[in-house]
């Protein structure tokens, strides 16, 4: 489960596997469904806001499971890493979905904002991409494999850590990367 305090309140993103879409008979019910890919969907994650079922999103691609970068929220939005894409979704009523991109050919790891840079950076199994707040591909660079061995947002770079232990600085503006 990831906990975000909000200007609306406590919003909880947790895993919900076992939910079925267009289904009366879940245990825990939302007020919105949200299906980002008609494919088989492999990740589902529920949405509540001050202990209300807002919003249930379902995406396909790998696996994904909520952790601490799963979600993030800026102003009224909450941007949310599930399966294989990012979501934008209002908090604001009505609760909607704003826009959602596919960042990575199997899975997004998670989503991340950098302020004094503006950049929304989404860390991929495959691919690196910074998107625009409107959802908009701004940049994506993939490495020479996964990219599983540690992501983090610094001051200069965005630095990205492949399974061989291949080290990518990533330019922020152009997604150029050097590779040490």
């Amino acid at each position: 489960m990831q906990e975000i305090d909000t200007q609306f309140g406590l919003l909880n993103v947790v895993n919900a596997p076992a939910y079925s879409f267009e289904s009366q008979d879940n245990v825990q019910s939302y007020e919105l469904e949200v299906l980002l890919t008609r494919d088989r969907l492999t990740s589902i994650y529920g949405i509540a806001l001050n202990g209300r079922g807002i919003m249930v999103v379902g995406a396909g691609g790998g696996c994904s499971s909520v952790h601490d970068h799963s979600a993030l929220v800026l102003d009224d939005k909450l941007y949310l890493a599930v399966g294989d894409h990012v979501a934008c979704l209002s908090l604001s009523l009505p609760h909607r979905l704003v826009w959602s991109a596919q960042v990575d050919m199997a899975t997004c790891f998670g989503i991340y904002w950098k302020h004094s840079r503006g950049a929304l950076i989404s860390h991929g199994e495959l691919e690196i991409s910074r998107l625009s707040l409107e959802g908009e591909l701004i940049w994506q660079t993939s490495g020479a494999d996964v990219f599983s061995e540690g992501f983090r947002l610094l001051p200069d770079h965005i630095e990205a850590v492949d399974f061989n232990r291949t080290v990518y600085r990533l330019d922020y503006a152009t997604g150029e990367a050097r590779v040490s």
